[in-house]
């Protein structure tokens, strides 16, 4: 285990997430609840949003706020004083930590980069940039708008407005070499602030790259050879002081994204917009919501009813939460700890694993326990989504 990693079991917190579903253009790669859109009224927006968090608000138990995160979409397309509206909102409603972390994600466009002084102004303290990239080839294939110039420029001037940045990048490109990946890596590493998203290229159903892998126009790189990447990435990220705390985030000791941390640590979070979700609790039970996709869909519904719930679910069920807390807590580092485990599901770990499968798993160096939580090893973290059904009880 990491010695920069907590001694007892951390307090997950209660985040808020705000969905900006517009972008300029629909990258082939993503997936995500995103669409373009030539005109969009962000004073009527700005009104819905805060008119789902406030009907949000009186249903969830009074709690500080310790994050707050825009997603998209591309939420650099927010106009600063929409993003100011959003966070005066919140704390309306809702206590502040005082040392509340506020993310936006934003895209490395000269136009965009023009309002970082703005979000920080509107008290946005952690910008989070969607690089993908330090090849000019590479960009091209992903479809970004922005050249490795413009990106560099933008890392830049993000380092002088924020104390906290961030950046992604995307690898296991068809045909990239460990070798052109290493030097990515490292140069990102010079580059970024204290924290790196680095994700291996999916092709997901439905997206521009889904077609074109049926067409035969290209072919992801083999399991072996994306294993590789992944291995070379957690080695170099580590021997460099940015060791991974999750399967695809690495951070100096101190940096770790605390909004991401609260979902994988099975803490409350609201989700405000198209197709945001969130995992709150409600007259003491946990609930899932799920709010409407599409944009001009949400937009009615708040504005005849408040919200634009499409999906509400109680979590009745300890064994379901249990496995929804074991599939997030495994993709840490840190792993899940035993007294959060116990909080969230008023069960014991052991009441939903298999103790001889978790043996098993620890003689194959796949899990590892001691006496506060469980992790999977690095070997286990490649292969997460099977270790799940091996472990719980039938």
């Amino acid at each position: 285990m990491l010695a920069s990693q907590p001694v007892k079991a951390p307090n997950p917190g209660f985040g808020l997430y705000f969905h900006w579903p517009f972008c300029r253009k629909k990258c082939p790669y993503c997936d995500f609840n995103s669409h373009v859109r030539e005109q969009v009224d962000q004073t009527r927006w700005t009104q819905a949003l805060l008119a789902e968090l406030a009907y949000f608000a009186a249903l969830v138990p009074q709690q500080a706020v310790t994050s707050i995160f825009f997603g998209g979409g591309t939420p650099s397309l927010m106009s600063p004083e929409t993003v100011a509206a959003l966070i005066e909102g919140a704390g309306r409603h809702f206590p502040i930590a005082e040392n509340i972390e506020i993310t936006l994600e934003a895209n490395p466009t000269s136009v965009e980069s023009a309002s970082f002084a703005g979000y920080r102004q509107a008290g946005v303290t952690r910008l989070s940039l969607g690089v993908q990239s330090l090849q000019e080839d590479a960009l091209r294939f992903l479809g970004r708008e922005h050249s490795v110039t413009e990106a560099l420029k933008a890392v830049e001037l993000a380092r002088s407005v924020f104390a906290n940045i961030s950046f992604d990048l995307i690898y296991a490109l068809p045909n990239q070499s460990a070798k052109a990946w290493q030097a990515d890596l490292q140069q990102a590493l010079r580059l970024a602030g204290d924290h790196l998203s680095l994700y291996q290229l999916t092709i997901e159903p439905n997206t521009g790259f889904a077609g074109a892998v049926r067409r035969g126009e290209f072919q992801v790189p083999p399991e072996e050879k994306a294993e590789a990447l992944f291995e070379l990435t957690q080695s170099i990220c580590a021997d460099a002081g940015w060791p991974a705390y999750e399967i695809s985030n690495h951070a100096r000791p101190g940096y770790e994204c605390r909004h991401n941390l609260t979902y994988w640590r099975y803490g409350d979070y609201l989700g405000i917009g198209p197709g945001a979700h969130g995992r709150v609790t409600v007259a003491g039970k946990r609930t899932a919501f799920q709010q409407t996709k599409r944009p001009e869909s949400w937009l009615k519904a708040v504005e005849e009813n408040a919200h634009g719930t499409e999906v509400k679910e109680i979590l009745d069920s300890p064994v379901e939460r249990a496995e929804e807390l074991l599939l997030m807590g495994l993709r840490l580092t840190e792993g899940v700890w035993f007294e959060n485990f116990t909080r969230a599901t008023g069960l014991s770990l052991f009441d939903v694993v298999q103790p001889d499968r978790l043996s098993m798993l620890m003689e194959a160096n796949l899990i590892a326990r001691d006496d506060r939580h469980i992790w999977a090893t690095d070997r286990g973290r490649l292969v997460l989504n099977s270790l799940l059904p091996e472990l719980l009880r039938d």
